[in-house]
């Protein structure tokens, strides 16, 4: 069976390991082994989408690709997942090849970003995806296995091959599976799909270019918290680009969008909203003039009033997705920087649709 590359082809093998390693020969895996994706096994995945294969759901120009239907079926056979997890996958693809996500971007750059998928409404429930303890870890098969058909779609369907147009200097873990789900039903702050125009009652599945998350140790209040989570939030050598020689600091390109997780217990929020988590972790995430010349993010001699000239390192409050998820045993914060200015790339969410 094809994977869904533009060469398309199928295979056949005696047994299920030869299968395997046909497809290692083929260059079809992320490293490690995968299911094989019979035509039976595809078809159980189509019926479930209720779409036909060889329906478009978007296309790359810069490298000659249509993805289809059939194709992110092939791939979510592969990584492992159930049938009826192939709607949410299918919804994730339609959003990263929204043409603002610009897909090429964060899946071609030097930056070594991952596409993060953050599911929200009914659908968390009915397919058990892990909103609560060890979020970003492994023991899930519905996290891991979605997360994992999005990387497999993005090098198989996309092109985006570790070493060919893939370009990571580093990447991260993130790139072989990134899927969480918002613990929606266990705090009154509105869902992150409600937030972006959707109801309360719809599925949805967000997609963000991002780097991987940093983890803030927080206590106190939520001033404290959000003191911290600032903090770690404005480390120097986050997507900003330089100005040149100019004293016009308004022209600082900041990093394009940040998401904030916040585990614990929704009662440390009592009478805070993610409005106000947003208004204050903004005025917060600021860096002196003098600090970015020495990291060469602006250029130019420092001088005296550089010490104390703060620049915001995010241009809006509205350019901060608050998640709330993980653990319920203390407030810990995932700071999750974007891939690069808002203009590069921007997070999009999409319904789920089922048959």
């Amino acid at each position: 069976m094809s994977t869904g590359s533009n060469d398309a082809r199928s295979i056949e093998w005696d047994d299920p390991v030869d299968a395997i390693e046909q497809i290692y020969e083929l260059g079809w895996t992320d490293g490690l082994p995968v299911v094989p994706p019979t035509e039976e096994r595809v078809g159980q995945f189509l019926e479930i989408g209720g779409r036909p294969a060889d329906e478009v759901v978007g296309t790359l120009p810069e490298r000659r690709r249509e993805i289809t239907v059939g194709k992110i079926a092939a791939n979510a056979v592969m990584a492992g997942c159930r049938p009826e997890y192939f709607p949410v996958v299918l919804a994730a693809s339609e959003a990263m090849l929204d043409p603002l996500f610009n897909l090429v971007g964060p899946s071609s750059s030097l930056g070594g970003s991952a596409i993060m998928v953050i599911v929200n409404g009914p659908v968390t429930r009915e397919l058990n995806i892990n909103s609560r303890n060890n979020l970003f870890g492994p023991g899930n098969r519905a996290n891991a296995t979605i997360g994992r058909a999005v990387r497999l779609i993005l090098m198989n369907a996309c092109a985006a091959i570790p070493g060919l147009f893939d370009r990571s200097v580093l990447g991260h873990p993130g790139k072989y599976s990134y899927c969480i789900a918002e613990a929606e039903t266990e705090t009154h702050w509105t869902p992150l799909h409600v937030e972006r125009g959707f109801s309360a009652e719809q599925s949805t599945v967000t997609v963000f270019a991002c780097d991987g998350p940093r983890q803030a140790r927080t206590s106190g209040d939520p001033e404290n918290i959000l003191t911290t989570v600032a903090d770690v939030a404005s480390t120097l050598g986050t997507s900003l680009s330089t100005v040149g020689s100019t004293n016009d600091y308004s022209a600082v390109v900041r990093q394009g969008e940040l998401t904030l997780v916040i585990s614990g217990e929704s009662s440390v929020w009592d009478g805070w909203s993610k409005a106000d988590v947003k208004r204050t972790v903004h005025g917060k995430m600021k860096r002196s003039v003098a600090d970015l010349k020495r990291a060469a993010e602006i250029k130019g001699d420092i001088t005296p009033e550089d010490e104390t000239t703060l620049l915001p390192l995010i241009a809006s409050p509205k350019d901060i997705l608050v998640v709330f998820a993980g653990g319920a045993e203390k407030t810990m914060c995932g700071v999750i920087p974007s891939w690069g200015p808002k203009v590069s790339s921007t997070a999009v969410t999409k319904a789920v649709r089922t048959a």
